[in-house]
């Protein structure tokens, strides 16, 4: 074991999902150890401690996996779980914390970033329930890194990964597992195989879309050899360092290949997404794009389907700038519904005290108690298991949500790579304007309230303000502006647009949204303040 002396870097804080940088700058000498070094100060040290480690293969993540090995090792920690080759999705991650028992775990990604030598890196810290650290402990790895001035790692060779078993590393055991086996098992007791099987075998046809990153062994074991698909039903499968090229996001821009392919005249009945880490999911059926916040109301409404939440739901939450159609879902069912920040970690007490059993976020997650992340592949196969169960299309499910519960008209447009001076000018200047803002006319439409989104935790009390400046109209309408933690190069502004209609449910809603557009420009200045008027992505 060997003590290097280092200095502090002032860029390690922690956003919404760990830190995330270019990989270069992770390839620095030092940057990953004292970032290791600093989340082991912040749990109060490795020794004697288990922990699970797994990232979703992109560039430089098998270099870390062994650092992180080394230095775990030279910290005292007893036991290392890695995935096979270092992979774990971070579903899968969560799973084997919580199967497992262990003290927490490091999980390297960038989620749904781009990967390669000059794009994107990020490692973060679950806790032993499986979530990511809540704030307490992210802002505690942000005052050990900016204070360190050692760390320790161990000297040695590398450890084979590829081979299942276990070994020892300067007295740690090493534990190789199969990455996928676990996570399929803990499937195989949520969801009916046998009815979807007899679906696939009835002619049921399906996309899924891996997008070149962790899902796809997952995907490929799960969906064709245990559930009867199609060989080729998963297509770009094999996780690849840089992603081959792609951005590994799966909404309607980055995933255009499977939108063409159900939006033509040879479309498969069912299609999805995944991402980088296999957290996120898009769900796509013949002609018919499901949006996230569509898709959360969907399951829950529906969940009663599956065998894993026959017994129903104890209450549902959606992050605040998701669509309010869950919440109609939950009065319907007689629940609890909660709205919290951003940042899948605001759903972890929830789900620990059995408050609430899906949650959910525009940005293409959606999750239930099973593990303490979101979950692509589970969102994916609950909507098979819905299909199975009511033998309708998607088209027709959807079509019947919205009569029965109406539809909430919802998109989200990034504004991407803002010079970060000129995007935290804009939101300053729009914080100032709100106590201004309600009774004031904006494109026809009067403002009934606007504020700063403030959250209290009802498990334990804590407070998280700023988390999204929200303009609410008095027609239901509504506009949410928040700059994103998930990006690495300047800022991403995010802009989400709401209307609630009650009739008319096939209407685009870029048009049906136009007055809701109209009105974020004007009352943010945007293109004043950052010269666009245009956004760089549309969900």
């Amino acid at each position: 074991m060997t003590t290097i002396q280092t200095v502090a870097f002032d860029d390690q804080k922690p956003g919404t999902s760990g830190l995330r940088k270019k990989t270069r700058v992770f390839m620095q000498p030092h940057y990953l150890e004292n970032f290791v070094q600093a989340i082991f100060g912040a749990i109060g040290g490795a020794k004697g401690k288990t922990f699970v480690l797994g990232g979703d293969g992109r560039f430089f993540n098998d270099r870390a996996v062994q650092v992180i090995l080394r230095m775990a090792a030279a910290n005292g920690a007893a036991r290392v779980i890695v995935g096979r080759g270092g992979v774990l999705s971070t579903p899968a991650a969560s799973n084997l914390i919580r199967q497992r028992k262990t003290d927490g775990g490091i999980i390297l990604s960038a989620s749904h970033n781009p990967g390669g030598e000059d794009e994107d890196f990020g490692i973060k810290f679950n806790m032993a329930n499986g979530g990511p650290a809540p704030e307490a402990i992210t802002e505690a790895m942000y005052r050990e890194a900016s204070v360190i001035v050692s760390y320790n790692i161990l000297e040695a060779q590398d450890v084979d990964l590829m081979t299942l078993g276990e070994s020892s590393l300067g007295g740690m055991a090493v534990e190789v597992v199969d990455s996928v086996a676990d996570y399929a098992a803990l499937m195989e007791t949520l969801f009916d195989f046998d009815a979807i099987r007899a679906m696939f075998t009835a002619g049921f046809t399906m996309r899924f879309d891996a997008m070149c990153a962790v899902t796809g062994p997952y995907a490929t074991e799960i969906i064709e050899k245990r559930l009867g698909a199609a060989p080729g039903t998963v297509v770009h499968g094999t996780p690849l360092p840089d992603f081959g090229g792609m951005h590994p996001d799966p909404n309607p821009t980055w995933a255009h290949e499977l939108m063409a392919e159900m939006m033509g005249p040879d479309a498969p009945d069912f299609g999805a997404a995944s991402d980088g880490d296999g957290d996120r999911n898009m769900v796509v059926g013949r002609g018919i794009y499901v949006s996230p916040s569509d898709s959360l109301a969907v399951l829950a409404a529906n969940a009663h389907l599956a065998k894993g939440y026959t017994r129903g739901l104890a209450g549902v939450a959606r992050s605040m700038p998701t669509s309010a159609a869950v919440d109609r879902v939950a009065e319907d069912l007689g629940i609890e519904a909660f709205e919290t920040p951003t940042g899948w970690k605001f759903f972890g007490n929830l789900l620990d005290a059995g408050r609430a059993t899906l949650c959910g976020e525009e940005s293409f997650g959606t999750g239930s108690d099973h593990v303490r992340e979101k979950d692509g592949l589970w969102a994916v196969l609950l909507w098979l298991n819905i299909l199975a169960a009511r033998k309708q299309s998607v088209e027709e499910i959807l079509n019947a949500h919205w009569q029965k519960y109406g539809r909430n008209y919802y998109s989200r447009h990034d504004f991407e790579a803002i010079e970060s001076d000129k995007a935290a000018a804009m939101v300053d200047a729009l914080r100032a304007a709100l106590p201004d803002l309600p009774g004031r006319e904006v494109q026809g439409m009067v403002i009934a309230a606007a504020d700063d989104f403030s959250y209290t935790d009802p498990v334990d009390g804590s407070v998280s303000a700023r988390q999204g400046v929200r303009v609410l109209f008095e027609d239901g309408s509504r506009i949410v502006m928040r700059l994103s933690g998930t990006g690495t190069q300047g800022a991403t502004l995010r802009l989400y647009l709401e209307r609630y209609a009650e009739s008319g449910f096939d209407r685009d809603p870029q048009e049906a949204l136009a007055p809701i557009i109209r009105a974020a420009h004007e009352l943010a200045d945007i293109g004043g303040h950052t010269g666009r008027t245009e956004p760089d992505v549309i969900t």
